[in-house]
C-alpha cells in the first residue's frame, strides 16, 4: 500500500507542471516584460524596454537606466536607475517623444540625472505589465507603478526622514513646469522628441500628491532656482519636499495630453479620479488578462507558458493609441502632422515594414475592434498627411523600405473588417503606389522607374533598390485583391495584376537568386549573394529572394521546380553564417545575430526571412516546416533579459512566436490562408471577438512528438497545408495528431498547396 502511494505521488508530480498549474491561468503571472531587454546597440536580444501599461495605452512607463535623450532606456544589465520614464518609444532606433520623469530622491537635495541615481537590485525588483516596484538603495525608497491608458499612479514608500523629495525632469530641448502649492500640483509640458512631430507639438503633465509640500523649488539645466514656482526654459524641472515618517507613503497621480493641460487634467480626473494604488493595479491587471485570455494556452512546460504569453503581451503593446476623449467623450486627436486638434482616431509607434507580416494579421484574427480603430485612424493620417504613414513615431519617419500600408489595410478588409471608410483608404492606397512621398520612406522611392520598367534600378542611386521591387510587387498584389473586392475598373485591377509579377524581374536564373538590376536590364555585377544592404534592406540575397509572399509557386518555376526549389530551402541552414558587410562598413546589430544562432544563414532576428520556413508546405514537404519552426520556437526565444534573437520590432517577432505556437502562420496577408506547421501547446483555446472558438488540439504533442501525421477540422480529416481565416471565424477545432517521425505522405500532392497566384486558386 506504501508502495502503492509513493508510485502515486510520483505520477502527480510529474504532471503537475503541465496540468495542474494550468488549470486557472492568470496571463499577466506568465508575462516577463523584462524579456528582451539585455540589449546592446552592437548586439539585440530583443532592444525591448519593461512597459507599465495598459494594452496599446497612449502612455508607457518604464524604470530609466540609461542617460536623458539614449534609446535605451532600460537596460538590463544597468546597476541604478535615473528616474521612472513615461515614455512612448517604440523602438531605440526610433527613440522617443513626448517623455518626462519622476524620481524620489531623500537626504542631499540633488536633480541632476548622475546624482539622483540610484543604485538597484532585480532581485528588489517586481515587473509585470500592471505593476512596477524596485527598491532604489541609496535613498531607501520603494517605489511602485500602476497604470491607466493616459494616466498612471506611483506609490513611494519613504525612511524618515526631514529631506524627502521628489524631482520632476522635463527633459531638454524645451520645457517648462509650475508648482502649484495650494493644490498639491505640479504642472507642465515637455517638448523633446526625436521627429515626425510639427513645430507646435508639446506633450502636457499634471502631477497631483496626496501630501502638501514643505519645499518647492524648480531648476534649469544643472541651476537650482530655490523657491521659484515656474520655470520655462531649454531643460526645466522641479522639486518638492516635505518631512516622511518611516515607511509613509506617499502617492502620486500623473496624467498627460498631447492636447492642452486642461485636457491632461480630464483624463486623469477621467481615468484615476478619487481611485486609489490598489484599486487602479486591480483594474489595470483585469484589462491586461482580458486581452491575453483570449488566447489560453494548456500542457506545455513553465517556461513555454511564460515564453508565449511574454510574447502576447508585446503583441498588444504596439501601435499606441494617440487619441482622447474630450470633455463630452468626444474621441479627439492632436495630429501629428498638421498640429491641429481634431476629431478622430490616432494611433502612433509602429513600422509597417516589420508588422506587416503577422502582427496585423493577427489583430484581424484576435483583436479586429482594436485593428478597426486603427483603420479609421489611417484615413485620418492620410487625410492630414497627405499619404499613409510607413513607420509612424509618432508622425512620418524616413526609415525603412516599401509600401505595406497596401497590406494592413488590404487584410484588414478582405478578413472582414468593416465599419469604416474603405474607398478614402483605397484612395490613399493608389496615392502612395503612384507617387513618391515627402521623404524616401513614404509614397514609393523610385516609382517612376518602377512602374516603367518593372523595377527599381540598382545603378539610379536609389538604396535598397531590389528590396523595394520585391515589396512594391507583393503590395501591388494585396491592393489587387482589394481592387477586386470593391468592383473597381477592369483596367484598374488588370494593371495591378500585372505589377505584382515585376519580382520575376529580379530573378538570376544562374545563382536562382534575386539580384539587383541596372537601367539598361544587365544585372548588377560583380554580385555577392551575401552581401548584407546595398540592393536590401537589413538582409542578404538569401533573405531576400524568398520575398514572394503571393506566388510561391511562380518563384518555385523560375528556380527550376520543386526540388530544386527545397534545395535552395534546405541551403538556407546549412550554409554557414558568412557575411559582406562592406556596405555598412561594419558587422550591424542583423548581422551579427545571425552569425551567432549557429543556423547557417537563417536570420530570424530580422523580418524579411521570417516567413521562410513556412515555404516548404508550398512543394510538398512540411514536415520540414514543422521541424524548423520547433526548433526555432526552442532555440530563439526564452522568457528571459536576453531572450530574443534580435529586435522585437513592435510585435512582429512576438506575433511569430504566437501564431507558430498555434500551429499556423500568415504567410501572405492579403489571402485567406493561414499556412499550416505544427502546435507548441497540447491544447489552445481561442475566443474570437465574434463569440465563438477556436479549440487547437494536440494531445500526443512533446518535445519529441513535433511532426504532424493527421489534421482533423471539426472531425473531418484536413489534407490541406493550410486553414482558411473565414472557416476559423465558425469557430471549431483543429485536432493535431503529432508523432515522433516525420510523416512524409500528408500534404505532398500540389492540391494541398497553400495560395500561389501562379496556381490561380
Amino acid at each position: 500500500m506504501i508502495r502503492l502511494k509513493v508510485l502515486l505521488f510520483s505520477l502527480l508530480c510529474a504532471i503537475t507542471p503541465y496540468v495542474w498549474a494550468q488549470a486557472s491561468i492568470n496571463p499577466i503571472d506568465y508575462v516577463n516584460p523584462l524579456m528582451g531587454t539585455q540589449s546592446l546597440y552592437s548586439l539585440s536580444n530583443g532592444n525591448t524596454y519593461p512597459a507599465i501599461a495598459r494594452p496599446w495605452g497612449m502612455n508607457f512607463w518604464t524604470p530609466q537606466t540609461g542617460k536623458m535623450g539614449d534609446g535605451w532606456a532600460y537596460t538590463y544589465t544597468a546597476d541604478r536607475i535615473r528616474g521612472f520614464k513615461q515614455t512612448h518609444q517604440p523602438s531605440p532606433w526610433m527613440n522617443d517623444y513626448g517623455q518626462f520623469s519622476i524620481m524620489p530622491v531623500t537626504g542631499k537635495l540633488v536633480f541632476d540625472q548622475d546624482k539622483r541615481a540610484s543604485w538597484f537590485s532585480h532581485k528588489a525588483e517586481t515587473v509585470k505589465p500592471h505593476y512596477y516596484s524596485v527598491y532604489l538603495a541609496d535613498f531607501d525608497v520603494t517605489t511602485e507603478i500602476t497604470a491607466t491608458e493616459r494616466a498612471a499612479q506611483f506609490r513611494f514608500t519613504f525612511p524618515q526622514q526631514d529631506s524627502s523629495f521628489v524631482v520632476i525632469d522635463a527633459f531638454d530641448k524645451g520645457s517648462y513646469v509650475k508648482i502649484i502649492p495650494s493644490e498639491n500640483k505640479i504642472i507642465g509640458y515637455t517638448t523633446r522628441h526625436s521627429g515626425g512631430v510639427p513645430a507646435n507639438f508639446k506633450n502636457y503633465f499634471v502631477l497631483v500628491f496626496d501630501k502638501s509640500f514643505s519645499i518647492a523649488h524648480t531648476w534649469h539645466d544643472s541651476v537650482l532656482v530655490k523657491n521659484q514656482l515656474e520655470m520655462q526654459a531649454g531643460h526645466a524641472g522641479a522639486v518638492v519636499g516635505f518631512k516622511t515618517g518611516k515607511g509613509e507613503k506617499v502617492q502620486v497621480k500623473i496624467a498627460s495630453s498631447f492636447i492642452s493641460a486642461e485636457q491632461a487634467q480630464l483624463n486623469l480626473d477621467r481615468e484615476i479620479g478619487a481611485n486609489g494604488f490598489d484599486q487602479t493595479m486591480k483594474a489595470s491587471g483585469v484589462a491586461w488578462n482580458e486581452v491575453l485570455g483570449r488566447l489560453k494556452a494548456e500542457g506545455g512546460t513553465d517556461e513555454q507558458l511564460r515564453t508565449f504569453y511574454s510574447c502576447l503581451y508585446r503583441t498588444v503593446c504596439f501601435p499606441q493609441k494617440h487619441y482622447e476623449l474630450d470633455a463630452a467623450g468626444k474621441v479627439v486627436h492632436y495630429s501629428p502632422y498638421n498640429g491641429q486638434v481634431l476629431p478622430g482616431y490616432m494611433y502612433a509607434g509602429t513600422g509597417f515594414w516589420d508588422t506587416f507580416r503577422a502582427l496585423y494579421p493577427m489583430l484581424n484574427l484576435l483583436y479586429p475592434s482594436i485593428n478597426k480603430e486603427m483603420q479609421e485612424a489611417l484615413i485620418n493620417d492620410y487625410k492630414e498627411g497627405g499619404f499613409l504613414p510607413e513607420w509612424s513615431s509618432p508622425g512620418f519617419r524616413n526609415v525603412m523600405v516599401g509600401n505595406n500600408s497596401a497590406s494592413v489595410v488590404a487584410d484588414a478588409y478582405l478578413k472582414g473588417l468593416r465599419g469604416y471608410d474603405i474607398n478614402i483608404l483605397y484612395e490613399a492606397l493608389l496615392h502612395g503606389a503612384n507617387n513618391e512621398g515627402p521623404m524616401d520612406a513614404v509614397g514609393r522611392r523610385g516609382v517612376k522607374y518602377y512602374n516603367e520598367l518593372g523595377y527599381v534600378p540598382y545603378d539610379v542611386k536609389i538604396n535598397e533598390n531590389a528590396a523595394r521591387t520585391l515589396e512594391y510587387a507583393y503590395d501591388d498584389f494585396t491592393i489587387w485583391q482589394l481592387a477586386k473586392a470593391l468592383n473597381r475598373p477592369k483596367e484598374e485591377i488588370a494593371l495591378f495584376e500585372k505589377r505584382m509579377l515585376n519580382y520575376r524581374n529580379l530573378f538570376d536564373p544562374e545563382t536562382k537568386l534575386m539580384r539587383g538590376k541596372k537601367a539598361d536590364g544587365s544585372f548588377q555585377s560583380p554580385f555577392n549573394p551575401l552581401k548584407w544592404g546595398d540592393a536590401f534592406t537589413e538582409g542578404n540575397s538569401w533573405h531576400y529572394s524568398w520575398s514572394v509572399f503571393h506566388d510561391v509557386q511562380g518563384l518555385i518555376n523560375l528556380m527550376g521546380g520543386r526540388k530544386t526549389f527545397v534545395q535552395m530551402l534546405d541551403s538556407v541552414f546549412v550554409m554557414p553564417p558568412a557575411f559582406d558587410d562592406s556596405y555598412y562598413g561594419f558587422p550591424i546589430h542583423e548581422i551579427r545575430e545571425m552569425q551567432i544562432m549557429n543556423m547557417g544563414q537563417y536570420a530570424h532576428g530580422n523580418q524579411p526571412i521570417q516567413h521562410m520556413i513556412y515555404l516548404y508546405n508550398y512543394a510538398g514537404q512540411p514536415w520540414k516546416t514543422q521541424y524548423w519552426t520547433r526548433e526555432v520556437i526552442n532555440r530563439m526565444y526564452k522568457p528571459t533579459p536576453d531572450g530574443y534573437c534580435g529586435d522585437e520590432d513592435n510585435g512582429q517577432t512576438s506575433a511569430w512566436y504566437v501564431f507558430s505556437a498555434m500551429g499556423f502562420y500568415p504567410v501572405c496577408p492579403g489571402t485567406d490562408e493561414y499556412v499550416l506547421g505544427a502546435p507548441l501547446f497540447k491544447k489552445m483555446t481561442v475566443q474570437l471577438e465574434n463569440g465563438k472558438q477556436l479549440e487547437i488540439r494536440a494531445p500526443a504533442n512533446s518535445s519529441s512528438n513535433k511532426y504532424v501525421s493527421e489534421l482533423k477540422w471539426n472531425g473531418q480529416v484536413h489534407s490541406k497545408n493550410y486553414v482558411r481565416h473565414s472557416e476559423i471565424l465558425k469557430g471549431g477545432q483543429l485536432l493535431f495528431n503529432m508523432t515522433g517521425t516525420p510523416d512524409k505522405k500528408r500534404g505532398t500532392h500540389p492540391s494541398a498547396y497553400p495560395y500561389s497566384y501562379s496556381n490561380k486558386k
